[in-house]
This record gives structure tokens, C-alpha cells and sequence, in this order.
């Protein structure tokens, strides 16, 4: 009788870790959604840096994993005339932009996107 239910608990076991496998393969492993697909990357159209004369580092809060990234990334390139790539481990995005922006202009655009714009500065060394 032992027996079986041992085989029964570790039938279940293996279920669940199969299951969660197979889940996180399918939609990612991270903090934002683990249940739901990543949304669909927005790509930028034009990757001519000349085109972009504007470039400002932005330091940013609140970003744990991949979806972050994403969810950062596209909130900027969803709107004309913004190039931004996002590194994580350093918690700070490179902003390219056609137009000069100011803090609370990006401030916005950041924090629709879930996070919190800690720094913001003009970018010379390009």
C-alpha cells in the first residue's frame, strides 16, 4: 500500500515539473507573466543612428527580466521617432531620439511602461 502511494506522489511530481517545463518554454520564464505570452516586439523601422541626432542615457527602476525589456522597449518604438535599447543587467536604456526630449517627456513614457525613471541625461559619447 506504501508503495503505491509513493508512485502516486511522484507520478505527480513529474507531472507538475513536466508541465512547468513546458511552460516556461512556451511563454518565457519571467516576472511579468509568467502565464501569458510576451506581447509581440515593436521593432524599429530605421536603425540609421545619423538619423537620430538626440541620445540620452536613462537609468530605470523597476526592471527584473526579459519581459521588462520588452515591455520598456516597445512603449518607446510603439511612438515615431524613438531607437532605445535596454540593457538589464545595468538597470539603464540608450534613448536615440529625432526630436529633443526632456526628463518629464520620457518620465512619462517610462512609467506607462510600469517603471520609474531614476536619471536622465544627455548622452555625448555615442
Amino acid at each position: 500500500m506504501g508503495t503505491i502511494i509513493v508512485c502516486i506522489v511522484l507520478e505527480l511530481v513529474i507531472a507538475f515539473a513536466v508541465f512547468s517545463t513546458i511552460r516556461k518554454i512556451k511563454y518565457g520564464s519571467s516576472c511579468c507573466g509568467g502565464k501569458d505570452p510576451m506581447p509581440a516586439k515593436i521593432r524599429v523601422k530605421d536603425k540609421n543612428k545619423s538619423h537620430y541626432p538626440y541620445v540620452y542615457l536613462l537609468k530605470i527602476d523597476g526592471m527584473h527580466c526579459s519581459g521588462c525589456v520588452r515591455k520598456l522597449e516597445n512603449a518607446f518604438h510603439a511612438q515615431e521617432g524613438f531607437w532605445v535599447s535596454v540593457n538589464l543587467e545595468k538597470k539603464e536604456a540608450i534613448l536615440r531620439s529625432r526630436k529633443e526630449l526632456e526628463r518629464k517627456d520620457a518620465g512619462k513614457i517610462v512609467s506607462s511602461a510600469g517603471f520609474t525613471l531614476l536619471t536622465f541625461e544627455p548622452k555625448t559619447d555615442d
